[in-house]
């Protein structure tokens, strides 16, 4: 593509650019590329920067309702300028409730349309816990209805991959990923005590830390080990040393250069088929020996016991933790073959061809 000429390209996501994973280690790191290729870029987030900071605390129904009745009125008037963007890229839905009457609209008018879904949203039971009323309201028509009626789809696991493909031939599975210029290694491997044992997440994802609470416990008997826990400060596991901070976008890299091995449980359900192995993507990046649940997209991300460890049971989480807590040899060995995977497969150089293929099709 001609760098001279300039196409235009519309993003509707939910949330500003730079908070949430599914934005922020997807698409939103290729703003340059995209740039590069000969886009001008737009982004439109539903969720407007104030309903940020308190759409998933418990309360304030009314002030969430304001702001999302704003969300709704700016939809509206971006349909009369839909007809000036050569691409619009829609991230997950166009509006979060009821049917997907702004779906069928934007679709309608738009020149072209690229989905982009990450997670198995149309799952409509995983609701969050501080607006479980809310979650009462959407709808996993409208993922369908963008599955069906986008010019193409980019998926980010091959479950969702197989999904879509049940609806639309045109997909490309693109996994989440990291900037690795910015993902540099630090961990010294050395015999310091206490290792320090890792997961980041979220308020909503916290939950699945507590799969590893009898197995944190256990540790914490035979080891001098301290948990670090970033994205709910509220967890607390008695009988372990643990630090549990906010995420933040200035100290979410600090905080995981602390780790010195990284933790990424998952329970056996459909939800996490959709899940691209961001944390542990992320982990494997700063060269931090990964164990992770042995399901899904970990599978394609971690070869197990070369560039992280894949495990089901306690019982292997115990053994594998202890392999790595005693021998700093073991977790220098992993750690630097993760790293080497995530640079080949799961970073932004070696998949910004990807995103570009899709775009240049749409504009061809």
């Amino acid at each position: 593509m001609s760098k001279e000429k300039k196409h235009r390209m519309l993003i509707i996501c939910p949330y500003p650019v730079g908070v949430a994973p599914s934005q922020r280690l997807k698409y939103e790191q290729y703003f340059s590329s995209f740039e590069e290729a000969g886009f001008e870029i737009v982004v439109r987030p539903f969720v407007s920067k104030k309903l940020w900071t308190i759409v998933y605390k418990k309360g304030k129904f009314f002030t969430k309702l304001f702001h999302t009745l704003i969300g709704y009125w700016k939809r509206f008037f971006l349909i009369f300028s839909l007809r000036k963007y050569d691409v619009v890229y829609i991230h997950l839905w166009v509006t979060p409730f009821f049917i997907p009457f702004y779906e069928w609209i934007y679709c309608a008018f738009a020149k072209k349309v690229v989905y982009d879904i990450d997670d198995l949203v149309y799952l409509a039971d995983n609701k969050s816990k501080a607006n479980k009323t809310v979650g009462l309201f959407k709808s996993k028509k409208k993922p369908i209805y963008l599955m069906k009626h986008a010019d193409h789809v980019i998926t980010c696991t091959p479950y969702l991959d197989e999904f879509v493909r049940k609806y639309n031939s045109n997909t490309t599975d693109i996994s989440s990923t990291v900037d690795t210029e910015k993902y540099i290694p630090v961990n010294s491997y050395t015999e310091k005590k206490p290792i320090v044992l890792g997961w980041s997440g979220s308020i909503t994802t916290s939950k699945y830390f507590y799969l590893l609470k009898e197995v944190l416990i256990e540790l914490s008997k035979k080891y001098p080990i301290k948990v670090i826990l970033m994205g709910n400060p509220s967890v607390k596991i008695d009988g372990i040393d643990l630090e549990a901070i906010a995420w933040s976008e200035e100290m979410e890299l600090p905080t995981l250069r602390r780790f010195d091995i990284g933790l990424y449980p998952l329970p056996d359900e459909e939800w996490v088929l959709g899940k691209s192995g961001l944390k542990a993507i992320q982990y494997m990046a700063l060269g931090i020996p990964t164990v992770a649940t042995a399901i899904g997209a970990n599978f394609r991300v971690i070869n197990n016991n070369e560039s992280g460890m894949l495990v089901k049971t306690d019982a292997e989480w115990i053994n594998a933790l202890s392999s790595l807590i005693e021998s700093p040899a073991l977790r220098e060995k992993i750690g630097k073959k993760g790293r080497e995977k995530i640079e080949k497969e799961f970073s932004i150089e070696a998949n910004k061809e990807a995103y570009r293929e899709v775009l240049e099709k749409m504009t061809a």
